[in-house]
């Protein structure tokens, strides 16, 4: 009972302190960016990189995590892709997330070292997606969303501090733009680690796939993807 009243206040709170957009201005906000290569992310060493580096490639972006169920299986694809299509036009970009379950927990050393030792990757690693959101919820301590943005999850002195997100005002801008140009089966929330985005030659969305959808079965899309002209 005391979490559900807690959960039923931070609504509140939130609901009361950021009203809802209207529909125009989430309209708006979602289709201000044409393209992922009018984006810059930060790499795993804190460098900006704009994606229009990635102009005339096909991308792959993908949400990754160390300590997943899934992880073995879609770095091992993963690598296999990159292995066949890197010279071909291919490139994968992975953000690590700790937001599901905490199962990337590591600094960006720790996951650099990870992911190139233990799962031999050799695509581009960015930053951890967890920039600061104290000036919306400074009282509350919390960390900006990385991805789904359902919810904003961080420990406090009482445990686990709950904070809901419904409109997914916090969400990085990139993710927020894939998730604008390409729902899933229940709605444009990323529901875990490796959920992927395949985007063509002029950085448009062109699919999603799901965290269980093994990369190697949607090899023919991309092959797809580095034949057009």
């Amino acid at each position: 009972m005391p979490t559900i009243l807690f959960l039923v206040s931070a609504l509140f709170l939130y609901f009361y302190t950021y009203p809802p957009p209207s529909s125009s201005t989430k309209m708006a906000s979602e289709h201000s960016s044409k393209s992922i290569y009018d984006f810059t992310v930060k790499d795993i060493r804190g460098n900006d990189v704009s994606l229009s580096d990635y102009r005339g490639k096909v991308l792959l972006i993908v949400n990754v995590a160390s300590k997943c169920g899934l992880t073995q299986s879609n770095y091992k694809e993963l690598n296999a892709l990159y292995e066949n299509y890197k010279n071909k036009g291919l490139e994968i970009l992975a953000f690590p997330c700790n937001q599901f379950a905490g199962q990337e927990p590591g600094n960006n050393e720790e996951i650099q070292e990870v992911v190139c030792t233990m799962f031999k990757a050799e695509f581009p690693i960015f930053d951890k997606a967890a920039p600061d959101i104290r000036k919306i919820l400074q009282k509350l301590s919390t960390k900006k969303c990385c991805f789904c943005c359902l919810f904003v999850q961080q420990p406090s002195d009482s445990g686990n501090r709950v904070i809901i997100d419904v409109n997914g005002k916090n969400t990085a801008p990139l993710f927020k733009f894939l998730k604008s140009e390409k729902s899933g089966y229940f709605g444009d929330a990323i529901n875990w680690n490796f959920t992927k985005f395949l985007a063509d030659k002029e950085g448009k969305v062109v699919a999603r796939y799901a965290p269980t959808t093994s990369p190697l079965k949607f090899e023919k899309d991309i092959q797809n993807q580095l034949e057009s002209s």
